[in-house]
């Protein structure tokens, strides 16, 4: 399933969507180049949560945990980026633990960190040179039967395809 969005603000819209589905245990793993939207898509999933605290990109710090809000689930949010495929690092993080508690989301994190569940959201955003955001979805797992739950939250209709 994939979308359109002309703009940043429709891209957080999106994932205010993504995260008013979210519940503990779930894992969404945010693929694309630099400037697509992954970050603008995590804040607008934090959002949905309801979590407390800025999000803005942990790639220095590679985790940010921020508290549970009305949703009653924290969000991780980590930027795998800067470990280059080092799965040890990603090891410490101890992303399973917290698993069993948030909802994770990972920039980044494709080929490493899909291990933590066999139940995982792949979200591609892929930004064209006139500004448009097209993000794909990628199910695996129980997400297969849910991401129709997510289109039917987002309204299925204007820039939305198959």
């Amino acid at each position: 399933m994939s979308f359109v969005f002309p703009t940043p603000d429709e891209t957080m819209d999106f994932g205010r969507a993504l995260g008013r589905v979210l519940r503990a245990g779930d894992l969404v793993l945010l693929a694309g180049p630099l400037g697509a939207g992954k970050t603008t898509l995590t804040r607008g999933i934090a959002d949905g949560l309801g979590v407390g605290g800025r999000v803005s990109s942990p790639t220095f710090v590679l985790a940010r945990v921020h508290p549970a809000g009305a949703s009653g689930v924290p969000l991780v949010h980590v930027d795998a980026y800067r470990l280059g495929g080092d799965l040890s690092q990603l090891d410490d993080l101890d992303l399973d633990t917290d698993l069993e508690r948030s909802a994770i989301v990972v920039e980044w994190g494709e080929g490493s960190a899909e291990r933590l569940s066999d139940d995982y959201l792949v979200v591609r955003l892929d930004r064209r040179e006139d500004d448009v955001r097209e993000i794909t979805l990628e199910p695996h797992g129980s997400w297969t039967d849910r991401v129709p739950e997510l289109a039917q939250s987002w309204g299925v209709g204007a820039g939305v395809g198959d």
